[in-house]
């Protein structure tokens, strides 16, 4: 009996040994809605890149939602071993509840954001209703589609750019507060995140114009087939950045922070930021961008700095609970 006891424990200890390995050569990716496609080609160049420059296998999963939702469900317990999201308040939030280091930004270039898009309209092929710009879509008869900003960062930059986008025209904060407002009377129903926003727009045929990043336009072509729908550059729009992160609570049990930030540091590469560049996300690299100057349209472009001071004043002000949202879509509900 005890020489089957000492087997069992020495067979048992096998397997957790051998299953701690093999989870140090895995990693989980917990990212925005509509960077799927995206992280799907370059968890392959970068399995590839490992193997050739270490001689390891590696196992990248992704899992892909709302940005906020995706960020509560991090700090809830789901073992992401990193974090790769559309708006720094996301990463913010997993800092303040100790899951990602408090100097996140400062461990990666470009403030930890290896790439950025900005927001456009979709509308659908030959753009019936003749949507130009964002004074277009106030008209009466206009439905826009857009993520409900309380959920996913791509609704918060939609909603910002809409603000922002008064206000490089001269607007005051009153002007585009009573724009915003009348905005979200067109909006008929509010996405959980930016692949649901799509859906809505092309699969549930609602809306004339889908608000959403510019690299949803790669991604729609490829899944729904070319001449669904047209992009339209409005006069102006917001820079939105997209941050990453180590989740140290998740790396520290498994011991794959190396392999963590060699993952993030991948992104910041030629191979990753041309990957990026083929799926309409803008790289940081100025000769990457120059390249692909065929994909990427100039648009003037603003900060939300400028108009907001920061994405986390801008999440008090705006998106908190009783915050100008709430206000202002209950208002244009009434």
């Amino acid at each position: 009996m005890k020489a089957w006891t000492l087997r069992s424990l020495v067979v048992a200890t096998a397997m957790v040994a051998g299953g701690s390995a093999w989870a140090q050569n895995q990693l989980l990716n917990v990212s925005y809605d509509v960077a799927r496609e995206f992280y799907k080609d370059y968890n392959t160049a970068f399995a590839e890149h490992y193997k050739k420059s270490t001689g390891k296998e590696v196992k990248i999963d992704q899992s892909h939602g709302g940005s906020s939702a995706q960020a509560r469900a991090v700090a809830e317990g789901l073992a992401a071993d990193v974090v790769t999201f559309n708006t720094t308040t996301d990463v913010e939030f997993l800092a303040n509840q100790g899951v990602v280091a408090k100097d996140w930004a400062k461990k990666f270039p470009n403030d930890a954001s290896p790439t950025t898009s900005t927001m456009l309209f979709l509308v659908r092929n030959g753009n019936p209703k003749g949507i130009k710009d964002w004074d277009d879509l106030i008209k009466p008869g206009v439905q826009v589609v857009v993520v409900n900003p309380k959920l996913g960062g791509n609704g918060r930059y939609a909603y910002l750019a809409a603000w922002g986008a008064v206000r490089e025209k001269g607007g005051s904060e009153a002007d585009a507060q009573a724009y915003v407002s009348k905005f979200y009377k067109n909006v008929p129903v509010l996405a959980k995140g930016g692949r649901d926003a799509t859906a809505t727009f092309l699969q549930r045929n609602i809306g004339d114009v889908l608000i959403t990043f510019e690299s949803e336009v790669v991604s729609i072509d490829r899944e729904f087939g070319k001449g669904k729908v047209d992009a339209v550059y409005p006069s102006s729009s917001i820079t939105a950045e997209n941050p990453v992160a180590v989740v140290e609570r998740t790396v520290g049990k498994k011991g794959t922070a190396e392999l963590a930030k060699a993952y993030l540091d991948y992104l910041y590469s030629d191979e990753g930021q041309e990957i990026a560049a083929k799926h309409a996300i803008r790289p940081r690299s100025e000769a990457v961008l120059k390249k692909h100057a065929d994909v990427f349209k100039p648009i003037k472009q603003f900060t939300v700095a400028k108009y907001f001071g920061s994405l986390g004043e801008a999440q008090k002000v705006h998106f908190s609970d009783g915050g100008q949202f709430d206000k202002l879509y209950t208002e244009a509900k009434k």
